[in-house]
């Protein structure tokens, strides 16, 4: 009956016309911009391979790193907690919150994303005891304002057209009608900035801990998660336990997979490390198990190497087709995690009401493809068709994820298949077969047994094997040369020498809608700047600009941050070539956050080829990379500039002292 069930969705999502074109508009740029992204790294497949090596070291050795990562996190003054599962990690969060002071009180938790509260159902446990949770993310909020769980890893208001979006906003936010895209991220900024502001507590993901530093390192467009993770007196940060990498080199390497697999960017726009919480803030780090130690002990265990890329969904026909919502477990529950990762990890972590998921794959290798970790997906999913979820527990069942009737033609299949000549023979026999079958045998009820005829059209056989076709055929023993078979390497990719790095951090920033001001005199480049903007104050941070200068020239500057003043100026510290990314740390974190326009000061000497360079830097800091102004691609893929974070990002490089 669930299997019906499970194709009933199926079959809703392929004759949805609007969710089809919301996938379709999803996978094509997704596709499109990992592809452009991957050409500036040439050796991405070797980078792959190390990727996978470091993430294959971690769960081999799980206990100690995270032993290492834990005690760094307490020297680092954050209060850490291990929960075994869901329900733990809900009561370590409502202690946290103070669920149980003052219970007529409303509390405000602002959260950014995390899979893992997904997971755990979160949301819904601290709404029962009265706690108000607003998901800052422009995608989460609109899923969670329609009450639905996100359909995609990475944009989890995919499955949605504008015209939804703009009919919601005009619903829950009281704004007139329209499917200006800018108009409606800018009111999502509005409301989210009041949440912000006011929140009692700020919530997390962790994308990677760092077992040296005990580092957490979190990666969004938007902003928001600079936000919760400054702007609140308390931070939580959720993170599941099996995200680690050994050091910040390892870091390093990982950042140079995730967001080109992601989102298609050299860099995520703010790259955040965490090591000590904020001057006058409490920090706590909640690791949760929850199926983990079993999977690791499973046949399923290379499916925790996964970084969250969301590439596997996005290359996969069959998901590209159905979106994560149609991922149904026997329960009719929406899986936490859809799509090829999804359709291991969910039974892996959850149990057999899911191991049916495994069903919906071509096992065409799409996925393993776009992997930036070399996951082998197609056998995981294999696996989890065979039964193997629970085998540590001496609980094999072999094709517990198949259908009775699929495990018996399996079983007749192999029977014929390790007989050749009998199998050469079933062949001829099979197109007699398939003439009476095709293209939809609904006369034979096949559906109810097979699929085939439900969801598929019975393919007819061709009037030849292949064998017998390939024997006459050209190419049946033509040699293939070697260098024929080696893959080619991206051509055209630009490069560029350390002579040069100001121009390639110029052309990299310049992309991203930034703007870069080469001067020998940053005061006086700056007053020119705003007195053109007519702006009177900003925030300074201290002993940047030439404050007397300044004043002279009427310009009033405090070194508060201060949510009502639109400029804040800031010190990098160093600049990256490759990306046009700019490093800041420490307590000036918040002056380049909260105004709408980011000034950037930025020594030509301090401009370092790419993020390698730079990583060690952030060692007990807290610390971002800022690569562009805020965006997001939330409503419809449409790339809009400008959501939590600023507006605009301006970097004056400075060239007074580069000789």
């Amino acid at each position: 009956m669930s299997n019906r069930f499970f194709r009933e969705r199926i079959l809703e999502s392929i004759d949805n016309p609007t969710l089809q074109t919301a996938l379709d508009n999803n996978t094509e740029r997704r596709l499109k911009g990992r592809a452009a992204a991957f050409e500036s790294i040439p050796d991405w497949r070797e980078r792959r391979q190390r990727a996978h090596r470091i993430r294959a070291d971690v769960i081999e050795h799980l206990d100690d790193y995270l032993a290492k990562f834990i005690a760094n996190n307490e020297a680092n003054g954050v209060i850490v907690h291990r929960a075994t599962d869901a329900k733990e990690a809900i009561h370590i969060v409502l202690g946290i919150v103070g669920a149980d002071e003052h219970p007529h009180q409303q509390k405000l938790v602002a959260k950014s994303k995390s899979m893992v509260s997904e997971e755990i159902e979160l949301n819904h446990a601290l709404e029962k005891h009265n706690i108000r949770v607003v998901e800052t993310d422009l995608g989460e909020y609109i899923v969670q304002l329609r009450h639905e769980r996100p359909s995609h890893i990475i944009t989890p208001a995919a499955h949605l057209k504008k015209e939804q979006v703009a009919k919601l906003f005009q619903e829950k936010l009281g704004i007139p009608y329209t499917e200006d895209i800018p108009t409606l991220t800018a009111t999502a900024r509005k409301v989210l900035r009041e949440v912000f502001l006011k929140a009692d507590v700020g919530l997390s993901g962790v994308n990677f801990g760092v077992a040296e530093t005990g580092g957490m390192c979190i990666v969004t467009n938007e902003g928001n998660a600079r936000m919760v993770t400054t702007l609140p007196k308390t931070h939580i940060a959720l993170m599941g336990m099996e995200r680690l990498v050994p050091k910040l080199d390892d870091l390093a390497l990982m950042l140079s997979l995730l967001p080109r697999s992601a989102t298609g960017q050299k860099l995520t726009v703010y790259t955040q490390l965490l090591h000590k919480p904020m001057l006058g803030q409490t920090r706590h780090l909640i690791i949760l198990d929850n199926g983990r130690s079993k999977l690791r002990n499973s046949p399923l265990k290379e499916s925790l190497y996964c970084i969250r890329c969301g590439a596997c969904l996005n290359a996969c026909p069959v998901f590209r087709e159905l979106s994560g919502h149609a991922y149904i477990g026997r329960d009719l529950s929406i899986a936490p995690y859809p799509g090829p990762i999804g359709s291991v990890i969910s039974p892996g972590l959850f149990g057999k009401n899911y191991v049916q998921l495994a069903q919906a794959s071509s096992l065409c290798g799409a996925c393993k493809e776009a992997c930036p970790v070399d996951i082998d997906l197609p056998k995981l999913l294999t696996r989890v068709r065979a039964g193997k979820v629970d085998e540590e527990r001496g609980k094999k069942k072999d094709g517990a994820g198949l259908t009775w009737s699929t495990r018996l033609f399996l079983k007749a299949f192999a029977r014929l298949a390790t007989q050749p000549k009998l199998f050469a023979l079933s062949q001829k026999f099979a197109s007699l077969g398939t003439h009476l079958l095709s293209p939809r045998a609904q006369w034979m009820r096949l559906p109810a047994i097979t699929g085939w005829g439900y969801s598929k059209d019975f393919p007819r056989f061709a009037g030849k094997t292949f064998r017998e076709r390939y024997r006459k055929s050209e190419i049946a023993n033509r040699e293939i040369p070697l260098q024929n078979m080696i893959a080619e390497q991206p051509a055209n990719i630009p490069t560029f020498q350390p002579a040069n790095l100001i121009d390639q951090f110029t052309t990299e920033l310049t992309a991203l809608q930034g703007n870069v001001h080469q001067t020998d005199n940053v005061t006086q480049s700056m007053i020119e700047y705003l007195t053109s903007k007519n702006i009177k104050k900003i925030y300074l941070q201290p002993n940047v600009l030439d404050e007397t200068l300044l004043r002279q020239s009427g310009i009033d500057f405090t070194h508060e941050p201060d949510p009502e003043i639109i400029v804040g100026v800031t010190k990098a510290w160093v600049g990256l070539a490759d990306t046009g990314s700019v490093l800041e740390a420490n307590e000036e974190l918040r002056g380049s956050l909260l105004p709408e326009i980011h000034l950037a000061v930025l020594e030509s000497k301090s401009i370092l080829p790419s993020l390698p360079d730079a990583i060690e830097m952030t060692k007990g800091k807290n610390a971002v990379f800022i690569t562009g102004p805020s965006r997001t691609a939330d409503i419809e893929m449409t790339l809009t500039i400008g959501v939590h974070g600023p507006k605009e990002l301006h970097v004056f490089v400075d060239d007074s002292n580069s000789g």
